[in-house]
């Protein structure tokens, strides 16, 4: 390799990176048995096809091309949505609910960015709901959350089938604002790496504050 084609390399976009990790992801899937992948999942393999919800909405993954799709309108998904089906199919080894909560801290590599993820998940959901916790059970009943006996409220949710987390809110007094936590099951790192369930947890925040957003305009 050259230098100017190792700095090309060392620059390349976040977006082209992740676009040869998803072909990588891509070629491994090929060379293993569908059904077996979606027994690991718990997901189903009809036509081709794996059907996985992703927090109750259907999504497509056709095979052996590997395409990702919303099921109800058929749409190709963007490639940060599509990566994180493909490294559930790769990483699932059909390891059952844990049954037992654990902070992003505690999974694999976690520690060093659980600041960072704090930050854009549990205190974003406390800045969104304000102090008010009838809010975030409102919002959290709309998506249809489990109720857990947690901190003042929580709920847990399934974002993918044997991939479940759970928003945990604490009322904040004259004295201490309120806070809320995001936790996954412990054995969510058998399904996903660090990475993409820190946005399965971000992506739980986003509907949850969308669901607020909806009873503030009715």
């Amino acid at each position: 390799m050259t230098k100017d084609e190792g700095r090309r390399t060392k620059e390349q976009p976040p977006q082209d990176k992740l676009l040869a990790q998803m072909e990588a992801l891509r070629a491994a899937l090929r060379e293993r048995d569908p059904r077996d992948l979606a027994f690991r999942c718990g997901i189903e393999l009809s036509d081709g096809m794996f059907r996985i919800p992703f927090f109750g909405a259907p999504y497509i993954v056709t095979f052996p091309d590997l395409e990702v799709r919303v099921e109800a309108t058929q749409q190709v998904c963007a490639p940060y949505r599509a990566a994180m089906f493909l490294y559930y199919l790769h990483t699932a080894d059909g390891t059952p609910l844990a049954g037992k909560w654990i902070a992003f801290r505690d999974l694999p590599d976690g520690l060093f960015y659980h600041q960072a993820y704090q930050g854009y998940s549990g205190n974003r959901l406390a800045r969104a709901m304000g102090n008010r916790l009838e809010v975030f059970e409102r919002a959290a009943h709309a998506l249809g959350g489990m109720r857990l006996a947690l901190g003042d409220a929580a709920f847990a949710f399934d974002a993918l089938p044997r991939v479940r987390v759970a928003a945990v809110y604490y009322a904040g007094d004259e004295d201490f604002p309120a806070t809320a936590n995001v936790l996954f099951d412990e054995s969510s790192s058998h399904y996903l790496p660090t990475d993409g369930l820190a946005g399965i947890g971000s992506a739980l925040v986003d509907r949850l504050i969308g669901a607020l957003e909806v009873k503030r305009h009715k």
